[in-house]
């Protein structure tokens, strides 16, 4: 420095360079940056899965008029809850209580609750008839002749509280009866959250408790890290997996310990390696199912045995199901929190993939482990812990979540499958013609396929997700476009045989 200072005390942290650049986003900046900017063809994009850009992978029109609709409502422009909005994530259950007996009953503590004493009624309620109970309530009271106060624009000053379980109170005195918080119609009437969402394929049920929402499933696969990392510990990792894992592994310092997925098994887990590799640092597994990038879907009996084996080793499953339901063969798709009764399963998953709308950034983290395993440990503390210093999904996007979830219907989701099995069958037929390219077992989901060749174009080398003389190729993209692509792909390859 000038003047015999002292040189400067800060430094970048090239840890992060080398931590980036094993990540998929970090290999396909490489490959932008080294595209021919005189070529004016269009570029195919076979290398990144974001569907968004091509119209036939349009979201429904349901999301978008649910984000406008929370946009315009004023709701949601307050910071969120640490663990996200409660409608967003709660599950909308209870007691199977007739509207007449919850009526009697709040009828009956209207006449014998002291004044100011809060009631706490929302455990009570269930979704079905929720607008004629509180249609009835209101009804009563005025009928009372007590004067009655509808806050329902307090709903923004109790979310942005510390209040991570909004309740509904009815504060009652001689002269002034109100029902507090205003969230007859924001936290319990039509609503359809993650955890409901999820509980439609469980055989238990989650709560609000067990959901924390998180800026997408990226996020969600960072606290998780974070939350396990410890001196000495392992993670055991698939092979080949999504990067991303072993980039946040990586700056975490836990160890990243990899164990084979099996071709010719439909790219199963090996579990013998799993065992072998296990000891007692080791503190999870990772199953990534739909198959990232290899197009598989576990049968149930596959999941349970992963379960069993993670059980006797004494380690829980980390389950990244960001491509849940995005299926079109013969294999269903089956949730790990299935078999949360035999091990204890974080849940890692978002609406980027189902909903096509990854820019959206909204994922869940959940806790699918009925038998308390994770709570016990502190690792729910933890989650919550980790959330508390990092950044939060966007609120308005939370806010459209029930309306989300409830009103898009499966002839969307028909759609979104249909084009991608379209895609799938000519990446598939379309290979076949190509000499140096081999494919190990045709795609029944996610969005991606493993071709045994080296790296080219725009086409992610297999290194990058650990995986040599492989490629990864998306093919969600236009089926036209991906016809182009291909084609392009084996014009290549008859330039390059010749050389040789």
């Amino acid at each position: 420095m000038e003047n015999g200072s002292k040189k400067w005390g800060f430094q970048a942290n090239k840890s992060l360079s080398t931590a980036s650049a094993v990540t998929v986003r970090g290999v396909l900046n490489v490959l932008l940056d080294n595209l021919n900017k005189e070529d004016t063809r269009q570029l195919i994009p076979l290398a990144h899965g974001d569907p968004s850009a091509f119209p036939c992978f349009r979201t429904t029109t349901v999301a978008d008029e649910a984000v406008v609709d929370a946009v315009r409502s004023a709701k949601y422009n307050h910071y969120a809850p640490t663990v996200g909005l409660l409608p967003a994530r709660r599950f909308c259950g209870g007691m199977n209580l007739s509207v007449s007996l919850v009526l009697l009953i709040i009828l009956l503590l209207l006449m014998v609750i002291k004044p100011f004493r809060l009631f706490r009624i929302y455990d009570l309620l269930t979704r079905d008839g929720l607008d004629r109970l509180f249609r009835h309530l209101r009804n009563a009271l005025v009928q009372s002749r007590q004067p009655l106060l509808f806050d329902m624009n307090a709903l923004p000053t109790i979310g942005s509280t510390t209040l991570e379980d909004l309740e509904v109170f009815i504060r009652v005195s001689s002269s002034k009866t109100m029902i507090k918080s205003g969230a007859l119609s924001w936290s319990l009437i039509g609503n359809r959250s993650v955890a409901d969402y999820l509980n439609r394929d469980l055989p238990y049920k989650l709560s609000p408790d067990d959901v924390f929402l998180t800026l997408g499933c990226t996020q969600a696969i960072e606290i998780t890290i974070i939350v396990l990392a410890r001196p000495g510990a392992n993670i055991l990792l698939p092979r080949p997996g999504f990067p991303y894992y072993e980039a946040r592994a990586a700056h975490s310092h836990l160890e990243a310990r990899h164990f084979d997925l099996i071709p010719e098994k439909g790219w199963e887990v090996d579990l013998d390696a799993v065992e072998a590799l296990a000891d007692e640092n080791t503190v999870a597994m990772v199953v990534i199912n739909p198959g990232n990038p290899c197009g598989s879907v576990y049968s149930y009996q596959h999941l349970q045995k992963i379960a069993e084996t993670a059980r006797k080793l004494g380690i829980m499953v980390i389950a990244d199901e960001v491509y849940g339901h995005l299926t079109f063969g013969n294999s269903p798709f089956v949730p790990m929190g299935v078999f949360g009764s035999i091990v204890p399963v974080l849940t890692l998953g978002s609406i980027s993939k189902r909903w096509i709308v990854p820019g959206w950034r909204i994922g869940w983290l959940v806790a699918s482990d009925p038998n308390g395993i994770l709570q016990e440990s502190g690792v729910v503390e933890s989650i919550k812990g980790c959330l508390n210093i990092s950044s939060d999904p966007v609120t308005f996007i939370q806010g459209a979540i029930p309306q989300i979830i409830d009103n898009t219907t499966e002839d969307f989701f028909t759609k979104i499958n249909n084009i991608l099995r379209e895609a799938a069958d000519i990446c598939y037929e379309k290979i076949q013609d190509i000499p140096c390219i081999t494919l190990p077992h045709k795609p029944e989901g996610s969005m991606f396929v493993m071709l045994a060749k080296e790296e080219s174009v725009m086409i992610l080398p297999g290194t990058a997700v650990g995986m040599k003389n492989f490629l990864r190729i998306t093919f969600a993209i236009e089926p036209s476009a991906l016809e182009v692509g291909l084609e392009r792909l084996k014009a290549f390859y008859g330039r390059h045989a010749k050389k040789q």
